[in-house]
């Protein structure tokens, strides 16, 4: 069901090793525009965010894996950073999420390396994606038509290449939610 995005819930999946940008940026502009934003990690102790490989800075988790349930939040983002979806992909309540967030056609973003989270919850054949270079090989091996743009929208499913994306990502994101329910391409 559609809803303005100051009314949403957002919940973020992330661990050590997230893209602190990727996180942060789409973070910081849906709590602007009055969204509530859950971060979920494997553990309560601070995760930390990457840039080129140094910590850019920590981010407290409001929550653990365990404990989220789709039916309670509006989308799902799931910033990249090399070894984030690397560690998610092994954590079954984080597969668990993701399915669910699609099972319910809520809007799933996923940008740079996370898009290997959507290849590990089997959504990407059939759907158009894109995502940092180097995983591209693995999305045309899970079935995705890869395409190499800042944002590729495919039904429910959102996928962005890099950092320099995130404020077309973060649009895309705000206009699923808004428009969930109603069909939207891009």
């Amino acid at each position: 069901m559609a809803k303005p995005i100051d009314q949403a819930s957002i919940l973020v999946l992330a661990s050590d090793g997230f893209e602190f940008s990727e996180l942060t940026g789409p973070r910081d502009t849906l709590i602007e525009k009055g969204a509530r934003v859950t971060v979920a990690a494997p553990g309560l102790e601070p995760i930390a965010g990457e840039s080129g490989g140094e910590i850019k800075g920590r981010i407290q988790p409001n929550t653990t894996l365990d404990k989220p349930v789709a039916a309670d939040f509006d989308a799902l983002l799931l910033p990249g950073g090399q070894r984030n979806p690397d560690n998610l992909r092994m954590e079954a309540d984080a597969i668990r999420l993701i399915r669910e967030f699609a099972d319910q056609g809520k809007p799933i973003a996923a940008i740079c390396h996370a898009p290997w989270l959507l290849i590990e919850a089997g959504l990407l054949r059939g759907r158009t994606a894109t995502s940092w270079p180097s995983l591209r090989t693995d999305l045309r091996n899970a079935g995705a038509n890869v395409v190499d743009r800042e944002v590729a929208v495919d039904g429910n499913i959102i996928t962005s290449r890099n950092p320099d994306d995130i404020p077309a990502f973060t649009q895309a994101l705000i206009e699923a939610v808004e428009n969930v329910g109603e069909s939207v391409a891009a």
